[in-house]
């Protein structure tokens, strides 16, 4: 027999102090890509305390092998590591349910003081990771605790990944879906602003390596100037975004945004003089993918587009490089777990929309990969991740969590 709304709704307001004091803790760790162990193990000890299955799955420097290994940040090490695999067991023949968050963050933003240390104002929690996605490992903390409260067995299993990795191109996922982890329907948890993302973009993160003739400034003619190999370089790469984005009209869900795969240049370092043509360049940037091309395709492009370009130095001293690579993900709006989901956040009073994600996660994983339909859903909202200013609703929490309890009950049957 289901738990109705009532009970649902009690039970996760006498466990809210609790998940609360769980996030704030969660936001105390500086747990950056590669620096998440040390929550990870706090971690691991709050769900055993929780009563349910938890397991660590090792993570092994073999992964940096795989073809779809992401390598933005060098030098990580993960022998010794491991990402965390929780389980609410059912008795047997219902439907299983996957939770994903990561619990890694972003560096602190520029103006953000005390980062990793939780401020509460007026019931809302400000610190880095708050949102993006410490508070969805709180909300998913805040469900398990719930289904065991309530009692009462389910048919399918209720399963978590809490994983390491996801901002700088989901190795912690990619480890567990090389473990081959199965389930029904996968829900990964990030800050979605009352969305369900159904449909998400892809991604590559690139570097272009330019290689000039260094030389003294009065030396005209006789010098090229890294910089300006990598301004030439961007200015080629924006056009292909240009005629890639006109090719990608016409996608449902993604066609309502003026630019759903941006092109991004954020890092750049030439030079150690102003008088000096610099011998080297490198630029590093991101450009989206919409459904029509894969992410092979996409680099591949790049890369032609470079090399076949009329200036013949781009071809000659300009290297691409790809350190992190997403497909796009897409599911029938129509699939039962978006509109079910959807249901149970109409029967919570909650207005929610199914849309498209015009940033990238870990969603593509499970849905293109492991072949389990997948959605992106959370409390919180995007705007404020990665900033100063981040933050989340503790009444978003509890939101969520009355929702995707009574969801897992009404799936996992």
């Amino acid at each position: 027999m289901l738990p109705d709304k009532k009970t649902i709704r009690k039970t996760i307001d006498d466990l809210m102090p609790s998940a609360k004091e769980f996030l704030c803790k969660l936001i105390s760790f500086p747990s950056t890509s590669g620096n998440e162990h040390e929550l990870m193990c706090w971690a691991e000890g709050e769900f055993k305390w929780l009563g349910v299955e938890v397991e660590r799955v090792p993570l092994s420097d073999a992964i940096k092998n795989d073809e779809d290994y992401s390598s933005p940040v060098p030098d990580i090490k993960y022998d010794g590591r491991f990402n965390l695999r929780l389980c609410l067991p059912g008795s047997g023949g219902g439907r299983r349910l996957l939770f994903n968050s990561h619990a890694d963050v972003v560096p602190p933003s520029q103006g953000q003081e005390k980062p990793f240390e939780a401020v509460e104002t007026d019931g809302v929690i400000h610190g880095r990771g708050a949102c993006d996605a410490k508070g969805q490992v709180a909300t998913i903390y805040l469900v398990l605790a719930a289904l065991k409260k309530l009692g009462g067995q389910l048919s399918g299993d209720v399963i978590a990944h809490i994983v390491n990795e996801e901002e700088n191109g989901g190795n912690g996922t990619l480890a567990m879906v090389r473990a081959g982890r199965h389930a029904d329907a996968c829900i990964v948890m990030e800050p979605t602003t009352n969305k369900i993302f159904s449909s998400v973009r892809g991604a590559v993160w690139f570097r272009i390596i330019c290689k000039g003739k260094p030389g003294h400034s009065g030396r005209a003619g006789e010098t090229i100037s890294a910089l300006t190999l990598a301004r030439r370089a961007m200015d080629v790469l924006e056009q292909y975004h240009a005629d890639l984005l006109a090719a990608s009209r016409g996608i449902p869900l993604f066609d309502k945004y003026e630019n759903p795969m941006p092109i991004t240049f954020g890092r750049c370092t030439a030079g150690d003089w102003p008088a000096t043509a610099p011998s080297r360049a490198v630029v590093e940037g991101v450009l989206g993918l919409l459904p029509n091309k894969t992410r092979h395709e996409v680099m591949a492009e790049m890369q032609a587009v470079l090399n076949d370009s009329d200036d013949k130095q781009l071809a000659d001293r300009v290297k691409l490089e790809f350190m992190y690579r997403h497909d796009s993900h897409v599911l029938d709006p129509k699939h039962p777990l978006v509109e079910q989901l959807k249901q149970c956040c109409g029967d919570w009073n909650l207005s929610v929309e199914v849309d498209a994600m015009t940033a990238s996660c870990d969603s593509w994983w499970y849905n293109n990969q492991l072949k389990i339909p997948t959605v992106v859903y959370g409390p919180g909202t995007l705007g404020y991740a990665h900033s100063n200013e981040e933050q989340i609703a503790l009444s978003d929490i509890a939101e969520a969590g009355c929702v995707l309890t009574d969801f897992a009950a009404r799936w996992c049957t």
